[in-house]
This record gives structure tokens, sequence and C-alpha cells, in this order.
């Protein structure tokens, strides 16, 4: 299975979660591209396989500065999304009650909205959990895998 890891972060921890389950995707023999947002556009879902969606949440229950205006391409070119399969980590900390998490969520939502298919619920990463966002992170996508790989091979 091909995977395209797309990461919003502001402060480089999202990245370090990408990577962390590129290698532990690789090494079940999958081939996967991590793509920083800063230059994305809605074409990105032209590309073969299912799709990873990495983010924090940043100020007022923003996504990152990197990924503002791939959201908003998103939301303005509408792709359609049908048959696309994608999973959603969300990085938050629970300190900011109000918007905890929201950045994951606004993926999710724009996810929905284009009719992708959402395959597992959204991980969300509290960073007040005690808990390392990567080590939580490998064990979910380890089974979002497993879940999406027959899937996107049926597709």
């Amino acid at each position: 299975m091909q995977v395209s890891i797309l990461v919003g972060t502001m402060t480089g921890t999202a990245e370090l979660v990408a990577g962390d389950i590129k290698k532990m995707l690789e090494g079940k023999g999958h081939g996967v591209d991590v793509l920083l947002m800063d230059n994305l556009k809605a074409d990105v879902f032209q590309r073969p396989g299912a799709f990873l969606i990495v983010t924090s949440t940043y100020g007022q229950g923003d996504v990152p500065d990197n990924a503002r205006d791939f959201l908003a391409d998103l939301q303005a070119v509408k792709p359609d999304l049908t048959g696309k399969y994608v999973g959603i980590i969300g990085l938050g900390d629970t300190t900011y009650q109000d918007t905890f998490n929201h950045g994951g969520q606004q993926f999710e939502q724009a996810m929905q909205a284009l009719n992708a298919t959402i395959v597992g619920d959204r991980m969300q990463h509290n960073a007040s959990g005690g808990t390392l966002p990567e080590d939580d992170g490998l064990a979910w996508a380890e089974a979002w895998a497993e879940q999406v790989a027959p899937l996107a091979k049926a597709a």
C-alpha cells in the first residue's frame, strides 16, 4: 500500500510522529511519503493510495500555520474525495479544554464534507496525558494500516 502522510505542525512534534509512523509502515512493506502541508494544494489527493493527516492544534483551536493555506484550498476547490481513504491523528492538550484537538477536528470535518472515507476514529493525543505522541501515534497507525490496507488494495 502507498501512504501519503500530510503533516501540519508548528513545533515539529507532528512531523516527529509522522517520521516514526513512516519507519514503522515501511518496515511492514508499505511505500510512504511524508509531506509537510506548507505548499500542498487540494490536488495532493490525486496521489494513489491512502492518506494519513497528522496535525497539531495551535492558538485558539486553529490548524498550524503551515496547514492554513492547504485547508483553505480544500474548502475552496472542494475536490470530490469519494474513494479516498483517510486517517487522522490530532495532537492537542486538554489544558486548552475549549479548543482541545480542534486542528484534527477541522481536517476531519473537511474530509467528511469532501466525501472521503475516514478509516478509524480520529486519534486525539493529549499532551497533558503523560504519554508520548509518537508512541500513541505508532500504536494507532499500526491498527489503522491493518484496517485501510485491504480497502486501498480493493480501490
